[in-house]
């Protein structure tokens, strides 16, 4: 019987209920109000006098997971604990986004009153600071300077809520990296401040200044590798080694400080555990050739405590006044036998004439097997012996062993567990010196000529021993005229080698990657330093090699014309005078897109790939030796892709591209997961495919061959029939990537072990080259 209630009760009715009032406009929520929702995870509805918890996880609760990872996340935020799928190793997780600090600060600058006091306080502190700088208060200066982010403006780091306070003093911190946090001010305050520091820094040189003056190259520039050649050269080696470890420079260069800094032990852990010998080695060899051989030394014994005999003897040979030392691992070495252990006897035999009698017995003790499988053991010992007879060694020893060696190799012939080739044996034959062998030794039929590969090839399985490869990591390798090959072997140079493997030319210049003259007569060889290229012209013809300039190279056709060479820097592609004395551009062009992927070209044809703004890879192709543009192709399903795992690219612009491809599971809580597929297109002809293909291969285009790589398995494919030619295994373990190059009609296979392979397309002929 009550009444309708006046409004003034409804309205306090509705307030303790806490639904909106009829009429009445809601206050907006303070500031305060705000910044606790969002710590909380809440939403603050205006008016109300509760808020609601939204679906997304409170700030603890992000916190924690990016600690302990998604797991945390789902049981910190209430979620279903239900995993997402752990990524492939082979796969690296996409870069990460801004953190939590970040998205704060960020909040805090554009949605608060302290952003305008924010700017403020920073543009009066940059002003300050250049004011210091042009005043010529350098030590005031650099005690508020600012540090700038590693690699320019990152959109990663932290914006800065505050201006940095002073320095207590100028000193290197070895093992702190770059800036935590970014001060803010664009590109044009970056720029302004690098000519400062880098004023500051000559100045500070030239006064005697030397650790002020690293200070700048490490901890305000972020130059380490600068920095830690900078104090080198002034004497402050220890300094220098704690900065190249502490901030994670090349493993090589961390090697070669702690042996400078007279730490043998230090240097030789890191080597150890990095692998790092072949690499520091020749950096040291070409400055302080004693801690070099100190080094070689030591690298040679750690390979012995390893079981590795061969590659221990090959690392200290060169040092004869040690040879003796080896003495004791080419024994070691014997016993174990096998291909490794027949060269290892070869080389004794030759080297330590007062053991001969003890060599010869295990020799002839070798040779006097009929089984097939010590067939590979005596080949091997009859071509290592001719080739330490050529070489000029003890030839008479060696003569005395060759004999029956060739006998054992012929005979391994007639019983099919060989097939030698007639012009190795001759040369075998020739070197004993024994014309009445020659004489009578009746004419060998040479192996039936082979036309491409048989018709059963694809049944065909090719393993290499980890046994078989030499003492370097070969990087790069590349086919000459004559059947010649020259290898790049990262610091330690590049090596002109014969067909059978033996150098007769060697390169003091860094070699990592080899782009060849089309003419066969010269090479540049590149090296990486920081984000330039070190680059060097190699004359193969005059034996020369000379040091060429440091320039910035993103991408790179792996051959050129003599004298042009096509290159990508940015989003810019251009034709550099190779015979200049340092990088100028031919012909260019720009703007071409976000980043070149590839470039490959020939004397007639130049294409390049690049990645567009939108996502999309577009495909560029000019006619040459006048650069004409004929063809540009967006190539659809970039946007699909997550990013390129490897590219093959051939001048005529048909390419293969193994990318990774995101990939929805069920139910939705488990995330996304990424798979790869391969993207192949003709040359400007047809429509791209997408698909993720089984074993999820890395393709290498070769003309009318395929070669498919999965880490230390390759298959060539015959592009015509589609049919399989063979496949080649490089067992080790752990395993290693298998390199794939082809030149002309041949396929090069080789890896990090040293191992080498020639496959004659033409003829279907398959031959193991020995560096040395």
């Amino acid at each position: 019987g009550l009444g309708v209630l006046a409004p003034e009760a409804e309205a306090m009715r509705a307030r303790m209920e806490g639904r909106p009032v009829p009429g009445e406009v809601a206050p907006r929520p303070g500031l305060l109000d705000r910044l606790r929702s969002w710590w909380r995870g809440e939403t603050v509805r205006p008016g109300a006098a509760t808020v609601d918890a939204v679906a997304r996880p409170s700030f603890l609760a992000r916190w924690l997971s990016s600690l302990f990872g998604a797991a945390g996340s789902a049981e910190g935020s209430g979620a279903s604990p239900q995993r997402a799928p752990a990524a492939s190793p082979a796969q690296p997780p996409p870069p990460p986004g801004p953190g939590l600090l970040s998205q704060l600060a960020v909040w805090l600058a554009r949605s608060t009153p302290l952003g305008p006091l924010l700017g403020r306080r920073k543009a009066e502190y940059v002003r300050r600071l250049f004011e210091m700088f042009d005043e010529g208060n350098l030590e005031e200066a650099l005690r508020y300077a600012i540090p700038l982010s590693e690699g320019g403006m990152s959109e990663q780091a932290r914006l800065a809520l505050g201006v940095p306070g002073p320095r207590e003093q100028l000193t290197i911190q070895p093992r702190r990296g770059g800036a935590a946090s970014v001060f803010g001010g664009g590109e044009a305050v970056f720029d302004a401040l690098e000519e400062r520091y880098r004023a500051a820094f000559r100045k500070l040189e030239r006064e005697g200044r030397i650790e002020e003056a690293a200070f700048i190259l490490a901890e305000l520039l972020h130059e380490s590798e600068e920095a830690v050649s900078f104090l080198e050269r002034h004497g402050r080696l220890r300094l220098a080694a704690e900065l190249a470890e502490g901030r994670k420079l090349a493993p090589g260069l961390v090697v070669r400080q702690w042996m400078l800094a007279k730490d043998v032990a230090r240097a030789v852990d890191i080597a150890r555990s990095t692998g790092a010998f072949a690499d520091a080695v020749p950096r040291l060899e070409r400055t302080h050739a004693a801690e070099a051989r100190v080094l070689r030394l030591l690298w040679g014994e750690v390979l012995a405590q390893a079981g590795d005999y061969g590659r221990a003897v090959e690392v200290v040979w060169p040092l004869g006044e040690a040879r003796r030392l080896t003495l004791a691992w080419l024994e070691r070495g014997v016993e174990v036998g096998g291909v490794s252990g027949a060269r290892l006897l070869a080389r004794m035999a030759v080297t330590f004439p007062e053991r001969f009698d003890a060599v010869r017995a295990r020799a002839l003790a070798l040779l006097d097997g009929d089984d097939a499988e010590g067939a590979s053991a005596r080949e091997s010992f009859a071509a290592a012996l001719t080739q330490e007879v050529e070489d000029g060694k003890d030839a008479e020893v060696g003569r005395v062993l060759l004999r029956p060696a060739l006998r054992a190799v012929l005979r391994d012939r007639a019983a099919g567990h060989l097939s030698p080739r007639s012009k190795d044996f001759a040369r075998g034959v020739l070197a004993t010196g024994d014309m009445a062998l020659r004489t009578d030794l009746p004419p060998l039929p040479e192996p039936p000529a082979r036309v491409g590969f048989p018709a059963d090839a694809a049944s065909a399985w090719h393993t290499f021993d980890a046994a078989e490869g030499g003492p370097w990591q070969l990087h790069d390798v590349v086919s000459l005229p004559g059947g010649r090959l020259l290898v790049a072997l990262g610091e330690a140079g590049a090596r002109l080698l014969t067909p059978e493997g033996r150098c007769v030319a060697h390169f003091d210049v860094p070699a990592f990657s080899l782009v060849r003259s089309v003419h066969g007569d010269r090479v540049l060889a590149l090296a990486p330093r920081g984000t330039l290229m070190r680059l060097s012209r190699l004359d193969l013809t005059q034996r020369r090699a000379e040091p060429w300039c440091d320039a910035r190279v993103d991408a790179f056709a792996p051959t050129y014309d003599g004298s042009g060479w096509f290159i990508a820097v940015g989003d810019t592609v251009m034709a550099v005078d190779v015979l200049a004395s340092d990088v100028r551009a031919l012909w260019r062009v720009s703007q071409v897109g976000e980043q070149v992927l590839a470039v490959a070209a020939s004397p007639s044809e130049l294409s390049f790939v690049t990645t567009q703004a939108g996502g999309d890879f577009e495909r560029w192709s000019y006619s040459l030796p006048d650069p004409t543009l004929r063809a540009r192709q967006t190539l659809p399903g970039g946007k699909a892709v997550e990013r390129v795992l490897h590219l093959s690219l051939r001048p005529d612009g048909e390419l293969a591209a193994s990318v990774s491809l995101p990939r929805e599971n069920t139910p939705p809580a488990t995330g996304v997961s990424w798979v790869t597929g391969v993207l192949w297109l003709g040359p400007f002809a047809g429509r791209p495919t997408l698909s993720p293909p089984d074993g999820s291969p890395v393709l290498v285009l070769g003309g009318a061959w395929m070669a498919s790589v999965i880490t230390d398995r390759v298959e060539l494919l015959n592009r015509a029939t589609g049919g399989s030619c063979g496949v080649f295994s490089f067992p080790s373990e752990p395993p290693v990537q298998v390199l794939v190059r082809f030149e002309d009609e041949e396929l090069l296979l080789f890896d990090e072990v040293g191992r080498l392979v020639r496959v004659d397309l033409s003829r279907g002929e398959v031959r193991r080259v020995v560096p040395r």
